[in-house]
């Protein structure tokens, strides 16, 4: 790995997604408009209150992960990742300057979703607003390192959508959002004690609630980041030149 080359790809796919209105439109105003949908929908009960923090995180984990996933497959389908991997540039760098530039993005989006929940919806935060935004930012970047790891399996964009149902989907149904976890079936609580999304929600719920100690939340939040290079590890893997 390489730093300068790292930040190269980071700098090269910001330039990009700038010349891009809709995908800028996608990434930092769609999360932000399906709170607060939800939160209209909810807006006579205290329902929003309660289900809030999970919106925080489902959205913008959903969304990093379709963009992020389609940008880097048209980058190999294109032929643009087999020229940059023709010079020296290891499949590591490319993926980390991609997980760079959408981390970036990702900081941007939470913190417009993150505001415009608190201050425009209505969501209450009992703890530190700061810490939540953290854990926000870490779960949109872990949608972002499963978007890259999808790419590497995918052949094309089609493909891409189809490792929804295989890497998301059972995530949002088992992450308590509509049944708590502990009134789950015994094996499906127990699977979903090891999903990633499930430690984002958790953390997000307890900062808003203030109902457990930052070392509880940190201790989430680095579940999260070992999912996130676990994914960036595997991609790198198996990340091919170019699909054929």
């Amino acid at each position: 790995m390489n730093a300068s080359r790292t930040f190269a790809t980071a700098g090269r796919v910001l330039e990009q997604i700038r010349h891009d209105p809709r995908t800028i439109g996608l990434l930092l105003v769609v999360p932000s408009l399906l709170i607060g949908l939800v939160a209209w929908i909810f807006s006579d009960t205290d329902v929003f209150d309660d289900i809030g923090p999970a919106m925080i995180a489902l959205f913008p984990f959903i969304v990093m992960f379709l963009v992020t996933s389609i940008a880097t497959l048209r980058e190999r389908r294109s032929g643009t990742l087999e020229r940059l991997l023709s010079m020296p540039m290891g499949r590591a760098d490319f993926l980390l300057g991609y997980l760079l530039a959408f981390g970036l993005l990702a900081i941007a989006q939470t913190a417009i979703a993150v505001s415009f929940a608190v201050w425009v919806c209505g969501l209450e935060i009992t703890g530190s607003i700061w810490l939540l935004f953290a854990v926000a930012v870490a779960d949109a970047v872990l949608g972002t390192s499963l978007g890259l790891l999808a790419s590497a399996f995918a052949r094309t964009e089609f493909q891409v959508v189809q490792f929804m149902p295989l890497l998301v989907l059972p995530q949002i149904l088992l992450c308590g959002i509509f049944i708590p976890r502990d009134q789950l079936p015994e094996v499906l609580e127990a699977i979903s004690e090891w999903l990633p999304l499930s430690f984002a929600i958790d953390a997000l719920q307890a900062v808003a609630a203030d109902s457990e100690s930052a070392e509880w939340i940190l201790a989430k939040v680095l579940v999260i980041v070992a999912w996130i290079v676990g994914c960036i590890v595997l991609g790198s893997i198996t990340l091919r030149r170019r699909t054929p």
